[in-house]
């Protein structure tokens, strides 16, 4: 059986969300949506490790609300860097050296399941890179800075890309090691592995996976989460998942 790492980047400011918490720690139907997001990756057995990207200045707090976490799902800290490719690049250096695959997971995005990972960590055992996206489904329409419509673009083969992206681990740090020739305008994993000249493809993801970037995201993140099967537990359970333990707020 082939090994992954998830690295889950969280070391961003949040500007858009609009709150005096960063999204990825504020609660969500009674956990942090950090723990939303991993807590589908720790108990799978080919995950050998998690790593959660926090940048410095939110480590201390991090660490203490969320230290009996990190201790009993053996999650790790990488420190965050100014921008997302700095950020990962730090956690790179923390993967363990028998990892065969690395999956980079958004920490924004709690609503991942099972079949959705198992699926895109499939593709990538496969043909060595993978992400889930989706079908673009509605008409696009390219605006200027008036917000006049421009064109309207043809959207067949066009997909929306989500999250987890997976690489094999030598793809994704050669990719790393030559990001600051590859260009400055690549904005995901995949976009920088194919610029290095691999080969990346898509597994088809699901609508109900979405990224938490606004307030209102919350709202629907939290419908999603109840109308979910409630997956079987692979584990042990969860000491500090229940709301009712810390008031959703995690440890303080």
């Amino acid at each position: 059986m082939a090994s992954f790492a998830v690295i889950l980047p969280a070391a961003g400011k949040s500007a858009r969300f609009k709150d005096k918490e960063k999204k990825p720690f504020v609660n969500l139907d009674g956990r942090a949506v950090w723990l939303r997001a991993v807590e589908q990756f720790v108990n799978r057995p080919e995950v050998a490790q998690c790593i959660i990207v926090i940048a410095p200045d939110d480590q201390e707090m991090f660490r203490r609300r969320f230290g009996a976490n990190l201790a009993f799902m053996n999650v790790q800290i990488a420190n965050g860097g100014a921008e997302r490719f700095e950020s990962i690049a730090n956690a790179l250096e923390l993967v363990k050296p028998e990892v065969d695959f690395i999956a980079v997971h958004d920490a924004v995005r709690p609503c991942i399941t099972e079949g959705l990972i198992a699926g895109v960590f499939a593709q990538a055992e496969k043909t060595g890179a993978a992400l889930l996206a989706l079908p673009v489904a509605d008409t696009v329409k390219q605006v200027n800075d008036q917000r006049q419509v421009q064109a309207t673009v043809a959207r067949k083969g066009l997909w929306l890309a989500q999250t987890p992206q997976v690489f094999r681990r030598a793809w994704l740090v050669e990719a790393y090691a030559q990001r600051a020739k590859l260009g400055r305008d690549i904005t995901d994993d995949a976009q920088l592995v194919e610029a290095a000249g691999h080969p990346v493809h898509v597994v088809e993801g699901a609508a109900t996976n979405i990224k938490i970037t606004a307030r209102h995201d919350l709202i629907l993140a939290e419908a999603i989460l109840k109308a979910l099967p409630k997956p079987k537990p692979s584990g042990p359970a969860h000491p500090f998942a229940e709301e009712e333990m810390w008031g959703g707020r995690g440890l303080k």
